[in-house]
């Protein structure tokens, strides 16, 4: 996942599904409010639970204050959530991290990460989950000003840092940007894999100019 200028984008991991299950019932990143999403790596029904939650939230502020929320303040109405869940007797941890993202008044993107422990912290981009450590290194090294540089090319991103750690290609990845003053929007399959389709060919070139001055 990676902050742009104009947009932030969410890519995470997607499970197989079974041939006969919709797949839409399988999300791990869903919207918080207009301006705000989440993406998750755990437990889902711990996840439907924190989303429910925030959502509630988000709508009660609306109202109270007549003011949308900020975005880390519903990333720490969300850790501090966790972190009760840690101390509560009879109760167990959240089993999920998450990252909330979104754009606040002033137009600047902005990426939260937080863990089971309820601590969380601002970042440019990051990863979550089962190999985040591997994605992470991927974006730490690639991660520039031009990587960035416009919306397509901060899309090629984040579905490079995925196709280090996702065997099976465009299929098994989801995909979704937020823009100021605009809804969640996912990526359908067809234009993941168009996109996939994209990036090959320009590794494929990249490799064949490499080749051709080693020669």
């Amino acid at each position: 996942m990676r902050l742009c200028t104009d947009i932030v984008v969410l890519g995470v991991e997607k499970k197989s599904v079974a041939k006969l299950q919709d797949e839409r019932t399988v999300r791990k990143i869903c919207a918080l409010d207009d301006h705000v999403c989440m993406a998750f790596a755990g437990l889902t029904a711990d996840a439907r639970v924190v989303i429910n939650r925030a959502r509630v939230e988000c709508q009660s502020h609306k109202l109270t204050v007549e003011d949308p929320v900020t975005v880390e303040y519903i990333t720490r109405f969300i850790a501090t959530l966790k972190q009760k869940y840690t101390q509560s007797n009879g109760r167990r941890p959240f089993g999920i991290s998450a990252l909330i993202v979104g754009f606040d008044d002033d137009g600047i993107p902005r990426l939260y990460q937080t863990d089971p422990s309820g601590t969380y912290h601002a970042w440019k981009a990051n990863a979550i989950g089962r190999s985040a450590k591997t994605v992470r290194e991927f974006l730490e090294k690639n991660y520039t000003e031009d990587a960035i540089a416009n919306d397509n090319e901060a899309i090629k991103l984040a579905i490079r840092a995925l196709l280090e750690v996702v065997q099976s290609g465009g299929k098994n990845i989801e995909l979704a940007i937020i823009r100021r003053n605009q809804p969640l929007k996912m990526f359908s399959a067809k234009e993941i894999e168009l996109q996939v389709t994209e990036i090959e060919k320009e590794k494929e070139e990249a490799e064949k100019k490499k080749s051709k001055k080693t020669t």
